[in-house]
């Protein structure tokens, strides 16, 4: 409160999702805009965002860039390229237009990959766009997980134990032990619920094998104000 941050019309923020909330913070404190968009070095590097207006959406990575296309695809498609999925289901996102990257340099396997026929840019991200276009980020397909035959994103079991009292999900070490373990792993802390209720909950909504295997209890939160 000692600092005034009213001099901010807008901030623009990326890399990773911003949440409603912290948005809305940011808002209420400098009466500005908070802006969420979306790119990566192979689109040069900007190519989704959100309006600089009333009609920005938190939590969403907003819509297209002029001259800039995208596409929601089925992620499992075998075909060169890949059929679109419908507004509303989640898909791979693919990006063409001016930005887009030629390929990379001596790299023609890596190249094959990323660049699909037409100048398509494979991200890796899993989105779902709606009906009045806006495009909202939901999963990473690097961090995807199989077990038991199934393909499991993280998001999809962490969404779930966020709607359960008492659990406040802040880290998945999944990313580093899913080669070992086929399973993820949450750290949670005020564990007033236990293992069953914790574990009830979860598979009433998420299939049996998406359930975490491991859930790790932490009573104290360390906070580093640096």
């Amino acid at each position: 409160s000692a600092v005034d941050l009213t001099s901010f019309a807008f901030a623009f923020a990326g890399a990773m999702p911003l949440p409603a909330e912290t948005a809305a913070a940011w808002e209420d404190a400098t009466g500005g805009y908070a802006i969420e968009g979306y790119g990566m070095t192979e689109t040069s590097p900007v190519a989704l965002g959100n309006p600089v207006s009333e009609q920005r959406r938190a939590g969403f990575l907003g819509l297209p860039f002029p001259h800039t296309e995208i596409r929601v695809v089925n992620p499992e498609s075998a075909d060169p390229v890949p059929e679109n999925v419908p507004d509303g289901e989640r898909g791979e996102l693919l990006i063409r237009g001016p930005q887009a990257f030629a390929g990379y340099w001596n790299r023609p396997e890596d190249t094959a990959h990323q660049l699909l026929p037409g100048g398509w840019v494979r991200t890796g991200d899993i989105v779902v766009r709606g009906e009045d276009g806006f495009v909202r980020l939901v999963d990473r397909i690097k961090e995807m997980i199989v077990t038991g035959g199934f393909k499991v994103y993280p998001t999809q079991v962490e969404d779930h134990l966020r709607e359960m009292p008492g659990i406040r999900v802040f880290g998945n070490a999944a990313l580093s032990f899913a080669a070992k373990v086929s399973t993820g792993y949450w750290n949670m802390f005020d564990p007033t619920n236990g293992f069953t209720a914790i574990e009830a909950c979860v598979a009433r909504r998420v299939m049996e094998k998406r359930v975490a295997r491991r859930f790790f209890f932490e009573t104290d939160l360390l906070y580093h104000l640096g």
